[in-house]
Protein backbone atom coordinates (compact mmCIF):
# COMPACT_ATOMS: atom_id res chain seq x y z
CA UNK A 1 0.00 0.00 0.00
CA UNK A 2 1.19 3.53 -0.72
CA UNK A 3 2.02 5.30 2.50
CA UNK A 4 -0.28 8.21 3.30
CA UNK A 5 2.68 10.60 3.68
CA UNK A 6 3.31 10.43 -0.04
CA UNK A 7 -0.19 11.50 -1.07
CA UNK A 8 0.81 15.14 -1.29
CA UNK A 9 0.66 15.58 -5.05
CA UNK A 10 -2.25 17.99 -4.99
CA UNK A 11 -0.68 20.42 -2.51
CA UNK A 12 1.05 23.47 -3.93
CA UNK A 13 3.76 25.29 -1.99
CA UNK A 14 3.60 29.07 -2.04
CA UNK A 15 6.20 31.15 -3.83
CA UNK A 16 7.06 32.82 -0.51
CA UNK A 17 8.35 29.50 0.88
CA UNK A 18 11.04 29.25 -1.74
CA UNK A 19 14.11 31.44 -2.16
CA UNK A 20 14.54 30.29 -5.75
CA UNK A 21 11.06 31.16 -6.98
CA UNK A 22 10.72 34.16 -9.32
CA UNK A 23 8.75 37.09 -8.03
CA UNK A 24 6.95 37.69 -11.31
CA UNK A 25 4.69 34.62 -11.61
CA UNK A 26 1.48 35.27 -13.51
CA UNK A 27 -1.77 34.70 -11.67
CA UNK A 28 -2.54 30.99 -11.66
CA UNK A 29 0.84 30.00 -13.10
CA UNK A 30 2.12 28.07 -10.08
CA UNK A 31 0.30 24.93 -11.22
CA UNK A 32 2.50 24.80 -14.33
CA UNK A 33 5.78 25.64 -12.64
CA UNK A 34 7.36 22.27 -13.46
CA UNK A 35 5.80 19.82 -15.92
CA UNK A 36 6.74 16.49 -17.46
CA UNK A 37 6.08 16.49 -21.19
CA UNK A 38 3.54 14.27 -22.92
CA UNK A 39 5.63 11.65 -24.73
CA UNK A 40 4.21 8.95 -26.98
CA UNK A 41 5.12 5.44 -25.82
CA UNK A 42 6.67 6.93 -22.68
CA UNK A 43 4.31 8.74 -20.31
CA UNK A 44 1.82 5.95 -19.70
CA UNK A 45 0.16 5.51 -16.31
CA UNK A 46 3.05 3.48 -14.88
CA UNK A 47 5.56 6.13 -15.86
CA UNK A 48 3.39 8.88 -14.39
CA UNK A 49 2.97 6.93 -11.15
CA UNK A 50 6.75 6.60 -10.83
CA UNK A 51 7.31 10.26 -11.65
CA UNK A 52 4.78 11.31 -9.04
CA UNK A 53 6.70 9.40 -6.37
CA UNK A 54 9.82 11.31 -7.38
CA UNK A 55 8.20 14.72 -7.61
CA UNK A 56 5.10 15.50 -5.51
CA UNK A 57 4.24 18.82 -7.19
CA UNK A 58 5.09 18.54 -10.87
CA UNK A 59 2.30 18.51 -13.43
CA UNK A 60 2.07 15.25 -15.38
CA UNK A 61 0.75 14.73 -18.90
CA UNK A 62 -0.57 11.68 -20.68
CA UNK A 63 0.69 10.51 -24.01
CA UNK A 64 -1.19 12.13 -26.87
CA UNK A 65 -4.52 10.33 -27.30
CA UNK A 66 -6.50 10.96 -30.46
CA UNK A 67 -10.17 11.86 -30.46
CA UNK A 68 -10.86 8.78 -32.58
CA UNK A 69 -9.25 6.51 -30.00
CA UNK A 70 -11.41 7.99 -27.26
CA UNK A 71 -14.56 7.72 -29.36
CA UNK A 72 -14.01 4.15 -30.53
CA UNK A 73 -11.36 2.62 -28.26
CA UNK A 74 -11.23 1.07 -24.81
CA UNK A 75 -11.54 4.15 -22.64
CA UNK A 76 -10.49 2.46 -19.43
CA UNK A 77 -7.28 1.24 -21.03
CA UNK A 78 -6.61 4.65 -22.54
CA UNK A 79 -7.67 6.96 -19.73
CA UNK A 80 -7.44 5.23 -16.36
CA UNK A 81 -4.93 6.70 -13.94
CA UNK A 82 -4.01 6.44 -10.27
CA UNK A 83 -5.35 9.09 -7.91
CA UNK A 84 -1.84 10.04 -6.79
CA UNK A 85 -1.07 11.31 -10.30
CA UNK A 86 -2.98 14.56 -9.69
CA UNK A 87 -2.40 17.12 -11.05
CA UNK A 88 -2.52 15.23 -14.35
CA UNK A 89 -3.45 16.53 -17.79
CA UNK A 90 -4.93 14.72 -20.77
CA UNK A 91 -3.32 15.61 -24.08
CA UNK A 92 -5.57 15.25 -27.09
CA UNK A 93 -4.73 14.90 -30.76
CA UNK A 94 -7.29 15.98 -33.34
CA UNK A 95 -8.49 18.81 -35.54
CA UNK A 96 -12.29 18.64 -35.50
CA UNK A 97 -13.87 21.01 -32.96
CA UNK A 98 -16.88 18.81 -32.21
CA UNK A 99 -14.78 15.69 -31.73
CA UNK A 100 -12.31 17.54 -29.52
CA UNK A 101 -15.13 19.00 -27.45
CA UNK A 102 -16.61 15.54 -26.92
CA UNK A 103 -13.21 14.04 -26.04
CA UNK A 104 -12.46 16.90 -23.65
CA UNK A 105 -15.76 16.27 -21.88
CA UNK A 106 -14.87 12.59 -21.48
CA UNK A 107 -11.48 13.61 -20.09
CA UNK A 108 -13.02 15.89 -17.50
CA UNK A 109 -15.52 13.23 -16.50
CA UNK A 110 -12.60 10.80 -16.11
CA UNK A 111 -11.07 13.20 -13.60
CA UNK A 112 -8.29 14.95 -15.50
CA UNK A 113 -7.22 18.37 -14.23
CA UNK A 114 -6.48 19.90 -17.63
CA UNK A 115 -7.13 19.21 -21.30
CA UNK A 116 -4.21 19.98 -23.60
CA UNK A 117 -4.33 20.19 -27.39
CA UNK A 118 -1.29 18.92 -29.29
CA UNK A 119 -0.16 21.45 -31.91
CA UNK A 120 3.48 20.42 -31.91
CA UNK A 121 3.96 16.77 -32.85
CA UNK A 122 5.63 16.47 -36.29
CA UNK A 123 5.32 12.71 -36.85
CA UNK A 124 4.07 11.23 -40.12
CA UNK A 125 1.07 9.83 -38.27
CA UNK A 126 -0.19 13.25 -37.24
CA UNK A 127 0.61 14.74 -40.63
CA UNK A 128 -1.59 12.12 -42.28
CA UNK A 129 -4.34 13.02 -39.84
CA UNK A 130 -3.76 16.77 -40.37
CA UNK A 131 -3.30 17.54 -36.69
CA UNK A 132 -0.34 18.03 -34.34
CA UNK A 133 2.19 20.55 -35.68
CA UNK A 134 0.22 20.87 -38.92
CA UNK A 135 -2.34 22.88 -36.98
CA UNK A 136 0.07 25.79 -36.58
CA UNK A 137 -0.82 26.70 -40.17
CA UNK A 138 -4.52 26.74 -39.22
CA UNK A 139 -4.75 29.22 -36.36
CA UNK A 140 -8.47 29.94 -36.73
CA UNK A 141 -9.28 26.22 -36.84
CA UNK A 142 -7.27 25.73 -33.63
CA UNK A 143 -9.14 28.64 -32.06
CA UNK A 144 -12.43 26.95 -32.99
CA UNK A 145 -11.15 23.72 -31.44
CA UNK A 146 -10.12 25.51 -28.25
CA UNK A 147 -13.50 27.21 -28.02
CA UNK A 148 -15.34 23.91 -28.48
CA UNK A 149 -13.25 22.33 -25.75
CA UNK A 150 -13.77 25.28 -23.41
CA UNK A 151 -17.51 25.08 -23.97
CA UNK A 152 -17.46 21.40 -23.01
CA UNK A 153 -15.38 21.55 -19.81
CA UNK A 154 -14.62 23.71 -16.79
CA UNK A 155 -11.00 22.58 -16.33
CA UNK A 156 -8.24 24.57 -18.10
CA UNK A 157 -7.87 24.05 -21.84
CA UNK A 158 -4.26 24.57 -22.89
CA UNK A 159 -2.21 24.31 -26.07
CA UNK A 160 1.26 22.86 -26.68
CA UNK A 161 2.87 24.20 -29.84
CA UNK A 162 6.13 24.91 -31.66
CA UNK A 163 7.65 28.23 -32.67
CA UNK A 164 7.04 27.70 -36.37
CA UNK A 165 6.89 25.30 -39.27
CA UNK A 166 9.72 24.03 -41.42
CA UNK A 167 12.36 26.73 -41.89
CA UNK A 168 10.21 29.81 -41.44
CA UNK A 169 11.62 31.42 -38.31
CA UNK A 170 9.64 34.64 -38.49
CA UNK A 171 8.24 35.73 -35.15
CA UNK A 172 5.08 37.02 -36.75
CA UNK A 173 3.82 33.54 -37.53
CA UNK A 174 3.88 32.23 -33.95
CA UNK A 175 2.78 35.59 -32.53
CA UNK A 176 -0.31 35.57 -34.72
CA UNK A 177 -0.98 31.91 -33.90
CA UNK A 178 -0.86 32.58 -30.17
CA UNK A 179 -2.79 35.80 -30.59
CA UNK A 180 -5.65 34.03 -32.36
CA UNK A 181 -5.88 31.44 -29.58
CA UNK A 182 -5.61 34.15 -26.96
CA UNK A 183 -8.64 35.87 -28.47
CA UNK A 184 -10.48 32.54 -28.19
CA UNK A 185 -9.76 32.50 -24.45
CA UNK A 186 -6.70 30.27 -24.19
CA UNK A 187 -4.44 31.46 -21.39
CA UNK A 188 -1.86 28.68 -20.97
CA UNK A 189 0.65 27.98 -23.73
CA UNK A 190 3.36 25.32 -23.59
CA UNK A 191 6.00 26.39 -26.08
CA UNK A 192 8.43 23.87 -27.51
CA UNK A 193 11.07 26.42 -28.45
CA UNK A 194 11.97 24.91 -31.82
CA UNK A 195 10.35 24.84 -35.23
CA UNK A 196 8.72 21.64 -36.44
CA UNK A 197 10.15 20.48 -39.76
CA UNK A 198 7.41 18.43 -41.36
CA UNK A 199 9.37 17.02 -44.29
CA UNK A 200 12.78 15.43 -44.06
CA UNK A 201 13.22 15.15 -40.29
CA UNK A 202 12.11 12.33 -38.01
CA UNK A 203 10.43 13.08 -34.67
CA UNK A 204 13.78 12.42 -32.98
CA UNK A 205 15.55 14.81 -35.34
CA UNK A 206 12.86 17.39 -34.65
CA UNK A 207 13.81 17.26 -30.98
CA UNK A 208 17.46 17.93 -31.75
CA UNK A 209 18.15 19.63 -35.10
CA UNK A 210 15.94 22.75 -35.31
CA UNK A 211 17.68 25.32 -33.11
CA UNK A 212 16.31 26.21 -29.72
CA UNK A 213 15.13 29.83 -29.61
CA UNK A 214 14.30 30.64 -26.02
CA UNK A 215 14.46 34.35 -26.81
CA UNK A 216 11.57 34.04 -29.25
CA UNK A 217 9.48 32.13 -26.70
CA UNK A 218 10.22 34.93 -24.24
CA UNK A 219 8.90 37.49 -26.72
CA UNK A 220 5.54 35.71 -26.55
CA UNK A 221 5.52 36.00 -22.80
CA UNK A 222 6.19 39.71 -23.07
CA UNK A 223 3.56 40.28 -25.76
CA UNK A 224 0.78 38.41 -23.90
CA UNK A 225 1.31 39.46 -20.28
CA UNK A 226 -1.90 37.93 -18.91
CA UNK A 227 -1.11 34.44 -20.27
CA UNK A 228 1.02 31.66 -18.79
CA UNK A 229 3.96 30.45 -20.86
CA UNK A 230 5.71 27.17 -20.09
CA UNK A 231 9.02 26.55 -21.83
CA UNK A 232 9.78 23.13 -23.33
CA UNK A 233 12.84 21.92 -25.21
CA UNK A 234 16.42 21.18 -24.21
CA UNK A 235 15.87 21.45 -20.45
CA UNK A 236 17.92 18.73 -18.76
CA UNK A 237 19.54 20.10 -15.58
CA UNK A 238 18.30 21.53 -12.30
CA UNK A 239 20.30 24.77 -12.42
CA UNK A 240 19.18 25.38 -15.99
CA UNK A 241 15.51 24.86 -15.08
CA UNK A 242 15.72 27.16 -12.05
CA UNK A 243 17.37 29.90 -14.10
CA UNK A 244 14.74 29.63 -16.83
CA UNK A 245 11.97 30.03 -14.25
CA UNK A 246 13.08 33.66 -13.94
CA UNK A 247 12.17 34.14 -17.61
CA UNK A 248 9.10 31.90 -17.95
CA UNK A 249 6.11 30.90 -15.84
CA UNK A 250 7.04 27.24 -15.98
CA UNK A 251 9.39 24.67 -17.46
CA UNK A 252 8.56 21.34 -19.04
CA UNK A 253 11.07 18.49 -19.03
CA UNK A 254 10.84 15.84 -21.71
CA UNK A 255 13.46 13.20 -22.44
CA UNK A 256 15.52 14.24 -19.42
CA UNK A 257 12.74 12.92 -17.18
CA UNK A 258 12.88 9.62 -19.06
CA UNK A 259 16.64 9.16 -19.33
CA UNK A 260 17.48 10.54 -15.87
CA UNK A 261 14.32 10.52 -13.72
CA UNK A 262 16.30 11.46 -10.60
CA UNK A 263 16.40 15.01 -11.98
CA UNK A 264 12.73 15.32 -10.98
CA UNK A 265 13.53 14.63 -7.33
CA UNK A 266 16.49 17.00 -7.37
CA UNK A 267 14.42 19.76 -8.95
CA UNK A 268 11.58 19.21 -6.49
CA UNK A 269 13.91 19.50 -3.50
CA UNK A 270 15.36 22.70 -4.95
CA UNK A 271 12.07 24.41 -5.74
CA UNK A 272 9.91 23.10 -2.88
CA UNK A 273 12.40 22.77 0.01
CA UNK A 274 9.70 22.67 2.69
CA UNK A 275 7.70 19.89 1.00
CA UNK A 276 8.16 16.17 1.46
CA UNK A 277 10.05 14.44 -1.36
CA UNK A 278 10.39 10.68 -0.88
CA UNK A 279 13.89 9.34 -0.47
CA UNK A 280 15.25 6.58 -2.68
CA UNK A 281 14.35 3.73 -0.33
CA UNK A 282 10.76 4.96 -0.02
CA UNK A 283 10.37 5.27 -3.79
CA UNK A 284 11.77 1.78 -4.22
CA UNK A 285 9.39 0.28 -1.65
CA UNK A 286 6.39 1.99 -3.21
CA UNK A 287 7.34 0.77 -6.68
CA UNK A 288 7.71 -2.80 -5.41
CA UNK A 289 4.25 -2.56 -3.84
CA UNK A 290 2.81 -0.98 -6.96
CA UNK A 291 4.38 -3.62 -9.20
CA UNK A 292 2.93 -6.38 -7.04
CA UNK A 293 -0.54 -4.87 -7.37
CA UNK A 294 -0.21 -4.44 -11.12
CA UNK A 295 1.09 -7.98 -11.65
CA UNK A 296 -1.90 -9.31 -9.73
CA UNK A 297 -4.08 -7.43 -12.24
CA UNK A 298 -2.30 -9.08 -15.15
CA UNK A 299 -0.03 -6.19 -16.16
CA UNK A 300 3.36 -7.33 -17.52
CA UNK A 301 6.14 -6.44 -15.10
CA UNK A 302 8.18 -4.99 -17.96
CA UNK A 303 5.60 -2.21 -18.37
CA UNK A 304 5.92 -1.20 -14.73
CA UNK A 305 9.72 -1.19 -14.52
CA UNK A 306 10.39 0.39 -17.92
CA UNK A 307 10.32 4.01 -16.65
CA UNK A 308 12.75 3.08 -13.87
CA UNK A 309 15.63 2.03 -16.12
CA UNK A 310 17.41 5.39 -16.07
CA UNK A 311 16.70 6.20 -12.41
CA UNK A 312 20.16 5.30 -11.10
CA UNK A 313 22.19 6.64 -14.02
CA UNK A 314 25.77 7.45 -13.13
CA UNK A 315 25.74 5.35 -9.98
CA UNK A 316 27.89 2.28 -9.20
CA UNK A 317 25.88 -0.74 -10.30
CA UNK A 318 23.55 1.27 -12.55
CA UNK A 319 24.47 -0.77 -15.60
CA UNK A 320 23.59 -4.02 -13.85
CA UNK A 321 20.35 -2.40 -12.63
CA UNK A 322 19.34 -1.66 -16.21
CA UNK A 323 20.40 -5.10 -17.44
CA UNK A 324 18.34 -6.93 -14.82
CA UNK A 325 15.23 -4.82 -15.38
CA UNK A 326 15.53 -5.31 -19.14
CA UNK A 327 16.23 -9.05 -19.19
CA UNK A 328 13.25 -10.99 -20.61
CA UNK A 329 14.23 -14.08 -18.63
CA UNK A 330 13.87 -12.12 -15.37
CA UNK A 331 10.83 -10.14 -16.44
CA UNK A 332 8.89 -13.19 -17.60
CA UNK A 333 8.90 -14.50 -14.04
CA UNK A 334 6.56 -11.62 -13.14
CA UNK A 335 8.23 -11.29 -9.73
CA UNK A 336 8.08 -7.73 -8.34
CA UNK A 337 11.05 -8.52 -6.11
CA UNK A 338 13.18 -8.28 -9.24
CA UNK A 339 13.21 -4.53 -8.52
CA UNK A 340 14.76 -5.19 -5.12
CA UNK A 341 17.30 -7.66 -6.44
CA UNK A 342 18.34 -5.22 -9.15
CA UNK A 343 18.65 -2.43 -6.62
CA UNK A 344 20.95 -4.55 -4.49
CA UNK A 345 23.44 -4.30 -7.34
CA UNK A 346 23.82 -0.64 -6.44
CA UNK A 347 26.35 -0.70 -3.62
CA UNK A 348 25.47 0.39 -0.15
CA UNK A 349 21.66 0.17 -0.15
CA UNK A 350 19.46 -2.06 1.92
CA UNK A 351 16.75 -4.28 0.46
CA UNK A 352 13.02 -3.85 0.87
CA UNK A 353 10.20 -6.36 1.05
CA UNK A 354 6.69 -6.69 -0.32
Amino acid sequence: MLRQSYLRCGVQASAQENPFSPTHFRAGSEGWRVCVAPMIDVTDRHCRYFHRLLAPHVRLYTEMITTGAIEHGNRSRLLDFNVIEHPVALQLGGSEPAALGAAAQVGQEWGYDEINLNCGCPSERVQKGAFGACLMAEAQLVADCVKAMQDAVTVPVTVKHRLGLDYDESYGMVRDFVGTLHQAGCRVFIVHARNAVLKGLSPKDNREIPPLRYNVAELLRNDFPDAVFVLNGGIAEVDQAVTLLHRFDGVMLGRAAWHDPAVLSALSRRLWPQSLVSDEAQVLQNMVDYAAEQVRQGVPLRMVVRPMLGWLSGRPGARRWRQMLSDPAHLNEQDPMLITRAYEQVAGHRSVSV
